[in-house]
């Protein structure tokens, strides 16, 4: 899976571009946009406003952790892996038995987003599995992006030559897009454009971005951690506008 948001979007970490020679040998939304038709011709894509755009592919997909896309009402869900708990959370949701993982977010965002009195990182506590998936409303502008709490499904994010948030299951088209301006997405954690990036299973503790240095004392790379000694204030746990665009920020430092 691929999916590309322009600055103003994706608003990716200032941090990801501190390795050494980070941004040097990256490529714009464009650029990486024909990286993808060479690399994957095959690829379901789909183009949005400004270039930005989602993409996926079956190319060298493990049985075990099948990808799946699915659009509804200008939602966009691309999904990797396996949810152990699908048929509770489909009665939950009240979905048939025929519904996706990916439909599974799709409507769980929907809820979270228009009537509930919770906060993200609350529900997708209760997705048991192994999993990662990128989710975008097209009508609202939001993005969001979680990780398994294993890390059971490889996710990076980076950013691109043109300050866009690239974000992808597959190594070497990271590496292409975004050169040494890429760092694992951490897992068991959730990012949201609104809010920035916080661990669904801490969310009272911030997240940092850790620069390892080469021996040099250049930056060779960043990782993102759950700091467990810094506590947040508070997490806002009503109103539904406040837990989609204002849930608890998570400042990477």
């Amino acid at each position: 899976m691929l999916a590309v948001f322009e600055k103003g979007i994706g608003k990716p970490p200032e941090e990801l571009s501190l390795p050494s020679m980070g941004l040097q040998n990256s490529k714009t939304r464009q650029e990486i946009a024909e990286t993808l038709r060479v690399a994957w011709p095959e690829a379901t894509m789909y183009s949005l406003s400004n270039g930005n755009f989602l993409a996926l592919s079956h190319e060298d997909e493990s049985p075990t952790h099948p990808r799946s896309i699915v659009v509804v009402d200008d939602v966009f869900c691309i999904f990797v892996g396996t949810l152990e708990n699908i048929c509770d959370l489909r009665r939950h949701y009240g979905l048939s038995r025929q519904a996706t993982e990916a439909m599974v977010v799709v409507e769980a965002y929907k809820v979270l987003r228009d009537r509930a009195p919770y906060p993200p990182d609350q529900v997708i506590r209760d997705l048991e599995g192994k999993f990662a998936f990128i989710l975008f409303d097209a009508k609202g502008g939001t993005l969001f992006t979680a990780r398994d709490r294993d890390g059971s499904i490889n996710l990076q994010w980076g950013m691109a030559g043109d300050g866009s948030l690239v974000c992808s299951d597959n190594p070497k088209i990271i590496t292409e897009a975004c050169g040494k301006a890429c760092a694992p997405f951490p897992p068991g954690c959730i990012f949201m454009n609104g809010s920035g990036l916080m661990s669904f299973d801490h969310p009272l503790h911030k997240v940092r971005a850790i620069a390892r240095e080469d021996d040099d004392g250049s930056i060779s790379a960043i990782i993102f951690q759950v700091d467990l000694l810094t506590r947040l204030p508070s997490i806002p746990r009503t109103g539904s506008a406040a837990n989609w665009a204002g849930a608890a920020v998570v400042n990477e430092e």
